[in-house]
Formats: C-alpha cells, structure tokens, sequence
C-alpha cells in the first residue's frame, strides 16, 4: 500500500488554516471546569499531622514545645493539615528526635524527624541539617525554627507521595458507602471495664450502619472512650464519667457523648456486666447521632442509609438480624437497676442534649 501524501496544492489550501489555527483560540471546553474529580485531586490531604512535643531531641521541655509548634506551623505553611499535639486516633505521627553528629560535624546535633500513620507503619524519615550544638542545647528560637522550615519540604513530599500511592491503589476509596469508623480500646475503666465497653460498643456501633475497626487504614472517622472515677459526695459512693470522643480524619472533633453517674465505692472493680451492655447501648446512639449531624443526615437515619430510609434488602438497626448477631442481653439473674442517681447526657455536635440513664451495677446475691 502506497503511503497517504497531501499534494502540494492541498497543503498550500491548509495552511492559511492552520495558521488561522495557530493565531486564534482553540474551543476549551473544559477550561475552568475541571469537574468533581479536579476538586479531588487539588484538595489537601485528607489526614492530619499531630507533632507531639519530643523527648528525645536533646531539647529541654519549653524548647521541645517550641520546636514542634514552629514544625507544625512549618508544614501548615506547606499546605500540609498539622497541629503540635499528641495524636487523634487518625493522626499520623511525627516524631522528632536528635543525636549528636559524628566526624565534621562532631560539634553540631543532627535532628531527625520520623513519619507514621495512624497505626504506627513508618512512613519515612527526614535527616535535618546539622545546628550548631551550643545553639540547640540553649534552645535558640531562630535555630529552631530554621530546622523546622528546612526539615517541613521534605515531610511534606513524604505525605503527598503516600497519598498519592493510596489514591491510585484504592479507587474504592472514592466510592461512598458505610462509614468506617475506628474504634480505640477504651481506657481509664476499673475492672474488667475496658475489654467489655470496648466490646459492648462495637456491637452496637455496627448494628447502627457502621463499618467498625482496629485500625486507622481508610477509616472515616475515630472513637475514643475514656472512663474517670472520682470520688462521690460521700465516702460510701463513686461519681463515674464515661466520655466517647469523636473526631474526623483531619483532626476535627465533632462532638463528645458524656454518661455521669454515681455508683456504690468499688462496685465497678470487677466485673461490670450488664453496667457495659446499658452504657455501650445508650452511647452508641449518641456516637450516631453526632456523626449523623456532622454529614448532614436527614432525621431518624442511620449514617448509611439514604435519605429515604433503609436501602432495599438490608435491615434497619436492630430490626430483622438474627438472633446470634445481636449483643447478648444482661443474664435474666442479674436484671439491670435502676440508675443510683443523676443520668447520663449525650453532648452532640450542635450541643443539644438527652439524658439517658446509666445504671448501677448489678448487685451479686450472697
């Protein structure tokens, strides 16, 4: 086959055209209009940097403080989320540390600052320039932040490269469906208190539409319950405040559910039985309810579901799972009591609140 050649006349009529072309503006389309997927791709990452205040760093307290806050506002600067705090359940972490250097550089501290995410998997490492050592251990302002500033670039590739790597190796990720949602083990509880409230919760937490896990790997959102005991207003009673804390991937609380209560003094140093079912349940509602407010749900719908209701085939919370999917209920020989006094209240992210008793432990039969 004879290759495809234009005569000399046909080029000579095109080429008025093309450079008619060449002058002129193209038809752009979509120019200005990069779409939903442009948005994406433009945003900053969808995670947040906590720098907690190093140990490590040859540095003493006020210093170390200062050197994390000039580090977060460094990467802020570079466009990366960041705060000089001690992790969320979704943060990554920064860790700072510093040594003395070796050879040339004997006189000198050589900071180091280590990347993890939210489940501790290294990320990657950034080696500082060398600080005169005198200038370090005295805490110098200006060298500090000089550090900061130069170590921040650096950090701040080690994040977009991550996320970028996430991005075209989960395109799940941009698919909505039921919110992921990490739960903490609980902590601070007396007893058995913090294995059954952390498994209480999960429980309930999934039979309200959640995807509940262990770690932070393309989870949503975070909880954390801490528990308190205090004394009562008298010797012969304890004051008990369970806090479930919400927060967002970037860091963003959006609400606390508080449950108060007072209990007989030591009732709760063994095993709290039908006391963690009664919490778990009455505070997962409020865990619902605050994510519920922060995603703009519609009333009375589980985070999942569409504004119509339940979708099609799956069954609403509670309703219609089998048997032995459900939490187990309290022994029928240890009956739930009464709350012994006051009631716990569920602080949603708008800031109303609902009471919601929080009973005494069951008492044992002698």
């Amino acid at each position: 086959m004879r290759p495809f050649r234009l005569a000399p006349a046909a080029l000579a009529l095109l080429a008025p055209l093309l450079l008619a072309a060449a002058c002129g503006d193209l038809p752009q389309p979509f120019r200005g209009r990069p779409g939903a997927m442009g948005a994406q791709l433009i945003a900053p990452p969808a995670v947040r940097i906590a720098v907690p205040r190093p140990t490590q760093a040859l540095l003493a307290s006020d210093s170390a403080e200062l050197l994390a806050e000039a580090l977060a506002e460094a990467l802020q600067a570079a466009e990366i989320p960041a705060a000089a705090t001690e992790p969320l359940p979704l943060d990554w972490r920064l860790t700072i540390e510093a040594q003395r250097g070796e050879g040339a550089n004997a006189r000198a501290v050589v900071p180091r600052f280590s990347l993890t995410d939210a489940d501790g998997t290294a990320l990657g490492t950034v080696t500082g320039e060398p600080v005169p050592m005198r200038a370090w251990a005295n805490g110098e302002a200006e060298a500090l932040r000089a550090a900061a500033r130069q170590a921040a670039p650096g950090i701040a590739e080690i994040v977009v490269r991550v996320e970028a790597a996430r991005k075209a190796t989960e395109p799940s990720a941009l698919v909505a469906g039921p919110p992921r949602l990490r739960l903490m083990p609980v902590r601070g509880a007396p007893g058995d208190g913090n294995a059954a409230l952390t498994a209480r919760m999960r429980d309930f937490l999934s039979n309200r539409g959640f995807l509940v896990q262990d770690q932070a790997e393309r989870a949503e959102y975070g909880v954390e319950g801490v528990v308190e005991i205090a004394q009562g207003a008298t010797p012969a009673v304890q004051r008990v405040e369970v806090q479930w804390i919400v927060t967002r991937r970037d860091g963003q609380e959006l609400g606390r559910v508080v449950q108060l209560n007072e209990v007989p003094a030591g009732s709760l140093n063994g095993l709290w039985g039908d006391v963690a079912y009664v919490v778990a349940q009455q505070a997962a509602g409020g865990v619902r309810d605050v994510i519920r407010n922060a995603i703009g749900g519609p009333p009375g719908s589980t985070p999942s579901e569409p504004p119509g209701g339940t979708p099609p085939g799956a069954a609403a919370p509670g309703a219609g799972v089998p048997e032995a999917q459900q939490p187990p209920a309290p022994a029928a020989e240890t009956p739930p009591v009464a709350a012994a006094a006051g009631a716990a209240v569920t602080a949603a992210a708008d800031g109303s609140q609902a009471p919601s008793p929080m009973p005494a432990p069951a008492r044992r039969r002698r």
